[in-house]
């Protein structure tokens, strides 16, 4: 799950959508030459890039990806190369039953923590325990472990252990699902099922000193100012090109310091890309685009009157120009959403446009609903951002208060908090939201997103068609007549209209010509262990 709220995931958009999913990661460098000096950093030799400070290095409680730090200080079991095929990664190998139930998973006997202690089976277990303890309250851990017989037990506090998992011996841990599920390895390149130290995690600030896994060591976190990730010699496979990758965190002008050469990649959109399209730009060869696996959308709280009622929500996305905040606001930098999975997406349909800009009908729809103009409630929108409301918000609002007639109060909270207040219910009748996808499945948004009791369905959708239709697709064997359950499912969640669907996300950024074998991806996936340096 990379929620877009700057995506998941990464990243993690929030309706601005003017960042990409690539910009997770990448916001603001500092003014020095070589702020890493102070941490034995070579400039020529490491990657810099810049950050925002992370929510949390935990595993299972963030809402990002596995692309940020945090993907490469810890790992998991397998992981999704460049090309987004699942790859092994603790795990050398497995095997799958016949009818597809039961996973047998071989880790590395050279796999280590970064303080050199094994990891075993056990380990994988605990991790897996942890993140499904209720105590822990992790948001994400059932949507992606919670296939695995017991899980939901373990979850409610029902179940003291997780039931479906056993190590067969020190480096061989079987794992039993509750039924055949294609996507479940792509569930396991999510952090919440990464692995973590069952002696550290205990400790309060373990976070500051974590002992992942991964291709990188934590060397240094000061607040809003760096990380510095170096080089574990150590990694059980490949090490590194690489000694260090350095994120700085503090505010700036990443565009401008890549320019100067203080960054080695930056993502860019707006004006800024339209400028380096200029095939006369300098920048121009160094220019990587592409489409990302994220659709942008404003969601409607089903929970909330009068957005129980579809009428009403078929009149505000009819209400809505979305391709005028396509081309206006956005300058163009996206796809229009034509659906709710985005392009590249198994299952992908291009669509005439969904709910198009029709205020007689908007207001049509309204009276069927029976609101004559000027008598809807105040309504609160709910967004992210310091202060004032974005041009994207504001965009929005006044669409629909001139079309409608409807008084529209924005609430805005804090970036940094944005997604707990979302999943602790703290949401007015619509709020700003986006998703890009963690593995390339049809599952990843229509089930996550929509199905009445997913922890993700946070405009509170609670359709018994839908569930039906969504619980049988998940075990469907054929992959042609899965995905025409999907094509089902997609159009009747498309006609319930419990969101806006905007836009898709495109991908830009510029790569320095010594940054070798980096990747622009649809999807966030670990990739600084590939990278090298070459001046």
């Amino acid at each position: 799950m990379k929620e877009i709220v700057l995506h998941k995931k990464t990243f993690l958009l929030l309706a601005t959508l003017a960042l990409f999913s690539f910009a997770c990661n990448l916001l603001a460098p500092s003014a020095r030459s070589n702020p890493a000096a102070a941490y034995g950093v070579e400039r020529e030799e490491s990657l810099y890039l810049v950050g925002s400070q992370p929510r949390t290095l935990d595993p299972a409680l963030t809402y990002g990806g596995p692309d940020g730090p945090l993907g490469h200080i810890f790992s998991g079991l397998v992981n999704f190369d460049t090309e987004l095929q699942i790859e092994p990664d603790l795990a050398a190998g497995w095997d799958i039953s016949e009818e597809g139930r039961v996973y047998t998973f071989f880790l590395r006997p050279n796999a280590r923590f970064h303080d050199g202690r094994p990891v075993t089976a056990q380990d994988v277990i605990f991790s897996w325990e942890r993140a499904l303890d209720p105590a822990l309250g992790s948001d994400t851990a059932l949507t992606y472990l919670g296939d695995i017989v017991g899980a939901a037990e373990l979850h409610a506090g029902e179940a003291g252990q997780l039931r479906g998992v056993q190590a067969l011996d020190e480096y061989t841990l079987q794992v039993r699902l509750d039924s055949p599920k294609a996507y479940f390895l792509g569930k396991l390149t999510y952090p919440v099922a990464f692995v973590v130290d069952r002696d550290e995690v205990t400790e309060t600030g373990w976070e500051r000193e974590p002992n992942g896994t991964g291709p990188f060591t934590l060397a240094a976190w000061e607040d809003d100012e760096i990380m510095v990730l170096a080089r574990n010699d150590d990694y059980y496979r490949d090490p590194p090109p690489l000694p260090h990758v350095i994120h700085l965190l503090d505010a700036g002008l990443p565009l401008a310091r890549y320019e100067t050469g203080a960054i080695d990649l930056v993502g860019i959109g707006g004006s800024t890309l339209e400028r380096v399209q200029d095939p006369n730009s300098p920048l121009f060869d160094q220019l990587r685009t592409g489409v990302a696996m994220c659709t942008s959308y404003v969601t409607f709280n089903a929970a909330r009157p009068p957005f129980d009622e579809p009428l009403v929500r078929r009149a505000f996305a009819y209400a809505l120009d979305t391709e005028r905040l396509i081309t206006g606001v956005l300058d163009g930098h996206a796809l229009p959403a034509t659906g709710i999975l985005p392009p590249g997406m198994p299952g992908y349909q291009v669509r005439p446009a969904l709910y198009p800009f029709d205020p007689e009908r908007a207001r049509s729809l309204l009276a069927e609903a029976g609101y004559a103009p000027g008598e809807l409630p105040p309504l609160s929108y709910t967004t992210a951002g310091y202060g004032d409301v974005n041009a994207y918000v504001s965009a929005v609002i006044t669409m629909w208060q001139d079309t409608l007639g409807v008084d529209i109060e924005p609430v805005v909270l804090d970036p940094f908090t944005y997604n707990d207040q979302l999943y602790a219910g703290n949401a007015g009748h619509f709020f700003s939201y986006g998703w890009c996808a963690d593995y390339p499945d049809p599952q990843n948004f229509l089930d996550v997103l929509f199905h009445s009791e997913s922890p993700q369905n946070l405009g509170n959708l609670d359709v018994p068609e839908i569930d039906a239709l969504l619980e049988a697709a998940r075990s469907e064997p054929d992959v042609a007549a899965r995905l025409a359950l999907y094509a089902e499912i997609e159009a009747a969640l498309i006609d319930l209209a419990p969101a806006v669907f905007v836009s898709h996300s495109l991908n830009a950024a510029l790569v320095a010509p010594h940054v070798k074998g980096y990747e622009l991806t649809a999807i966030g996936v670990p990739q600084w262990h590939r990278v090298a340096i070459e001046r």
